[in-house]
């Protein structure tokens, strides 16, 4: 069975895309699609690094586990809001101090937002970034709209039929990338 990690990028108080992430393990876990662990970034509070991982002298145990913990993902679920149209830099911060962990890794990305549009705007720069350092990203995608009123706090979803079925198809595209990758690895 694959293992995903759902890195949840939000640290702000009152963090709503954390809801996002509550739901989606939820549903991989009940769905049995994979094993899957949260990496809350909120729970890290890095700072700001200045360089890479595989150049620090002397690099921090926690960013160690971290490291780990991508690096033995099958795949990695990005649950990230939208901030005036750009991703939080906790997000950017945790991409950027690693490169060989992301490299041929499948990383699908869910966005939310408090607006109408779910987080969109804030998806193909994620994707480029991740594409620059050679991550294999999914091209589906799990937006959510006004997502404050979509999940409760303990990530319910208002809608379960309709956003179970959004979900789905999005695992289920992650999950083929994650089968593509094992089975090349194979040959």
């Amino acid at each position: 069975m694959p293992h995903i990690a759902i890195l949840s990028s939000s640290i702000r108080k009152g963090r709503i895309s954390h809801r996002v992430t509550l739901f989606l393990k939820r549903l991989i876990e009940e769905k049995n699609l994979a094993t899957v662990e949260i990496i809350d970034l909120n729970e890290y509070q890095f700072p700001i690094f200045h360089e890479r991982l595989m150049f620090q002298e002397n690099p921090m145990p926690e960013l160690l586990k971290y490291s780990k913990k991508i690096k033995e993902a099958d795949g990695v679920l990005i649950v990230t809001p939208e901030y005036n149209g750009g991703y939080p830099a906790s997000l950017k911060n945790a991409i950027d101090v690693l490169y060989p962990e992301w490299q041929r890794k499948p990383v699908a990305i869910s966005t939310c937002s408090d607006g109408d549009f779910g987080g969109n705007q804030v998806i193909t720069s994620i994707q480029f970034v991740l594409w620059k350092m050679h991550a294999m990203t999914v091209p589906a995608m799990f937006p959510n709209p006004n997502a404050d009123k979509a999940y409760d706090d303990q990530g319910n979803p208002a809608d379960v039929p309709g956003t179970e079925k959004r979900a789905l198809h999005f695992l289920k595209e992650l999950l083929w990338y994650i089968e593509a990758k094992q089975s090349m690895q194979e040959k």
